[in-house]
């Protein structure tokens, strides 16, 4: 299976093989991350194209929308293939203004374990990542309680696996005192490298590090050198980009998004893409 796999495959728990190039949902609701997607049928399409070329990885939250972007996946997907795997995150609610919202009290996580459950029609969900710090970095509050929660319910049954995002490597260790840890979903691109430390550790212990805003985010990559990289290798500068992180770490996951398919097609084609060396030592230089 796992040479079909765009990326590969990585299996960071018994039971749980990602595609290492996913697929992040978020883009498929409206503006702003709320409401409902501009094309419904599109978003339904990109999501089974991802499916019929080989993701095995889909990242996800209830908060995306909110609930839009878990019912598009119910809708596009469901039943879903047997080998298909559906990490969301817990940690966030919205505003009716779509501001983001914390919400770490144990009773709002164990809520919103059990509306991702609803709105994606499942009995047990994969893995769920608990999101702290804030919209873009890390802060350095404990996590114990709130993790705690989340492991409650991996006990009794709801939960498979258990992630973190936007941590701090201390975040890391502390959770892992409580249960298993097969993510982390931090920030992490060509250009922010502050999680270095992390990305190796995470190689270190077999855990899946899920870059996301691999291709910058609400500011996208610009850079002369990446630039001049996809001119030599003959690839955009965003396949580069994805295919600089897939060799920068073994238990490197992918999640880039989008809503349309010509951009999905672009970057699950940047899978398959190997960077020479003196392209790798070129594009570390533009985070360092």
């Amino acid at each position: 299976m796992s040479d079909n796999l765009p990326g590969g495959a990585l299996t960071p728990a018994d039971g749980l093989t990602l595609s290492r190039m996913g697929y992040g949902a978020m883009q498929l609701a409206g503006p702003h991350v709320f409401g409902p997607p501009r094309d419904r049928a599109q978003a339904l399409a990109v999501l089974r194209e991802a499916v019929d070329r080989g993701v095995r990885h889909i990242d996800t939250s209830d908060f995306y929308g909110p609930k839009v972007v878990n019912e598009l996946i119910r809708e596009a997907l469901h039943p879903y293939p047997e080998d298909l795997h559906l990490v969301t995150k817990v940690g966030a609610r919205r505003g009716d203004d779509a501001s983001w919202l914390p919400a770490l009290q144990p009773d709002e996580l164990k809520a919103q374990v059990h509306d991702n459950l609803r709105h994606l029609g499942l009995e047990v969900l994969d893995v769920v990542n608990l999101r702290v710090g804030v919209a873009e970095g890390t802060g350095d509050d404990p996590l114990s309680e709130q993790f705690g929660a989340l492991a409650e319910l991996r006990q009794q049954g709801l939960i498979r696996h258990l992630g973190l995002s936007n941590v701090t490597l201390d975040q890391l260790t502390e959770a892992q005192a409580i249960a298993p840890v097969v993510t982390v979903q931090n920030l992490y691109n060509l250009a922010n490298r502050q999680d270095d430390a992390l990305v190796d550790r995470c190689a270190a212990e077999n855990i899946a590090f899920a870059a996301f805003f691999p291709l910058g985010g609400f500011t996208p990559l610009q850079s002369d050198t990446l630039n001049a990289v996809a001119a030599r290798v003959g690839a955009s500068p965003q396949q580069v980009a994805l295919a600089w992180l897939l060799q920068r770490s073994p238990t490197m996951a992918l999640i880039p998004g989008t809503s349309t398919l010509a951009h999905l097609r672009e970057n699950l084609a940047a899978a398959d893409l190997t960077l020479p060396a003196d392209a790798i030592e070129d594009l570390n230089t533009i985070g360092a």
